[in-house]
């Protein structure tokens, strides 16, 4: 138990070195040659800022156009997460709430039939826990609506019971709410909800809540960009490279016809789950409003900081049996984010640190976004097709590429970051400088202890008692933001 006279170990880690650009980009050229990649963009952030950044390779084959810092990719899942930040907004502005029924919201019932009497939320959509999956009638229902002019088929038609696409699979036989099953319908749903509330097109509600606020040019419709040139095209190794996806070869794709569309019937069509077009850059610009307590990189306010805590706060975490962590790679979820737990042979990304994030692949990409939201570092990764396929790490969950990158990216950061030496102080003040060199502590600095999910628990004077605060792992942060250790509290 946590008393006033706890022993303290302060393991103090300071931003006094550097990222070394050149020994990453080395890594990187070198993984690129190993694995045959086609194009990659790849940004390490210390301290909430872009430490170093890498673009190799080609956006475009044919064409043999390079990859450069305003490329953009179809970043695949990662596009879920944002997802999550636009509902947020919805649930922060009193539109939705996380755990109302989304029955309520839809023009159809979206109800488990094995559990008829327990609602399915959005809480549960944006955790993966809502016991719906995407059964046998989810890639024909999804072909349908990509392929539709005018009106688009109703999701209803495939949540329903006795609709056109349902199948009895779509619903898993768990109750809703305690079994978590990763699904790219639930963020289908996800947008429909928002839709049926707002009265507005997915991808438009997208740029008006977080987008354009933020001054950023990534887009869920292709059509809507403002330089489709810089967009990769997605290839396979199929006997020689192979456009998947996104080969626009510089010429606009025509806006969807979609005059007769009735949002709030089928938000799937604007991909949700993985059609966000995004560069690297503008990736950091979206992991800035987690980092920096729900403000974006321009100083626009977002989110509030307490819903960002409640994003990276534990939903569901892997027990052994209450879910599928697909081969160790999932083992616990907030809301619309991962969040790393380092299990042996899992979910490692940056070793000892607790990862907020999420994967992604599709159509041959492969793109990563963690970060840490007390230390403030992360790493963003995008590539656009890899010659030798995409076998797994030996090391963890992820492919041997990514772990590549996850290696050359923590070996920046850990430049970013130099470490004195552990020093056990029993008392209840945080004694003068602890070997630093100047006098911070001994000023009655003003100060903000951060727990792991980057919650402020406490704020204190540099030379107040150590506030009651449970045990565990602390960063003590200015009021202005610097970081001036990281404190272990026993």
């Amino acid at each position: 138990m946590h008393t006033s006279n706890s022993f303290l170990v302060f393991l103090i880690l300071f931003g006094l070195n550097g990222c070394q650009a050149q020994t990453f980009s080395e890594q990187l050229d070198a993984l690129m040659d190993e694995h045959g990649v086609m194009g990659m963009s790849a940004l390490v952030v210390c301290d909430g800022e872009i430490e170093t950044e890498y673009y190799g390779g080609l956006r475009n084959y044919e064409n043999e156009w390079p990859v450069n810092s305003d490329t953009r990719y179809r970043i695949a899942s990662v596009s879920k997460s944002v997802t999550a930040l636009g509902c947020m907004r919805l649930v922060e502005n009193g539109v939705l709430e996380l755990d109302a029924d989304v029955s309520n919201y839809l023009p159809f019932g979206v109800i488990n039939m094995n559990h008829p009497y327990v609602p399915i939320t959005l809480r549960m959509l944006l955790s993966h826990t809502s016991s719906i999956q995407d059964g046998d009638g989810y890639n024909g229902f999804l072909t349908a609506t990509y392929m539709a002019e005018g009106d688009l088929p109703s999701l209803g038609e495939l949540l329903e019971t006795g609709g056109s696409y349902f199948t009895s699979n779509m619903y898993r036989t768990e109750e809703p709410g305690t079994y978590f099953a990763y699904s790219n319908l639930n963020f289908g749903l996800v947008a429909t909800v928002m839709e049926s509330v707002t009265g507005q097109r997915f991808d438009a509600l997208m740029d008006s809540l977080v987008f354009e606020p933020l001054e950023l040019g990534c887009r869920y419709e292709p059509s809507a960009l403002d330089n489709i040139g810089n967009v990769a095209a997605l290839y396979r190794n199929q006997g020689g490279w192979v456009a998947q996806a996104d080969q626009f070869n510089g010429n606009m794709p025509l806006p969807p016809a979609l005059d007769e569309y009735v949002p709030g019937s089928n938000g799937l069509r604007f991909a949700p789950q993985g059609g966000l077009r995004a560069s690297a850059r503008e990736l950091h610009a979206l992991m800035t409003i987690f980092l920096d307590a729900g403000v974006g990189a321009n100083g626009i306010p977002i989110l509030n900081p307490e819903t960002i805590d409640a994003m990276l706060a534990p939903e569901w975490t892997y027990d052994g049996s209450n879910g599928n962590n697909y081969y160790n790679l999932f083992n616990s979820w907030g809301l619309g984010i991962q969040r790393t737990t380092n299990t042996a042979m899992g979910d490692i990304v940056f070793e000892g640190q607790t990862m907020c994030g999420h994967p992604g692949e599709a159509y041959g990409l492969v793109s990563d976004w963690y970060f840490d939201p007390v230390l403030r570092n992360g790493i963003i990764f995008l590539t656009n097709g890899v010659w030798n396929g995409y076998s797994f790490g030996d090391e963890s969950a992820f492919y041997t590429v990514e772990e590549g990158v996850f290696t050359a990216a923590f070996e920046a950061v850990t430049n970013c970051t130099s470490s004195l030496p552990v020093t056990s102080v029993l008392t209840q003040r945080l004694a003068p400088n602890f070997g630093r060199p100047g006098d911070v502590f001994a000023s009655g600095l003003a100060c903000h202890w951060v727990d792991a999910l980057g919650k402020t628990v406490a704020q204190t004077h540099a030379n107040d008692p150590v506030p009651m605060i449970p045990p565990g792992m602390y960063i003590l942060r200015s009021l202005d933001g610097a970081n001036l250790g990281r404190f272990q509290v026993r």
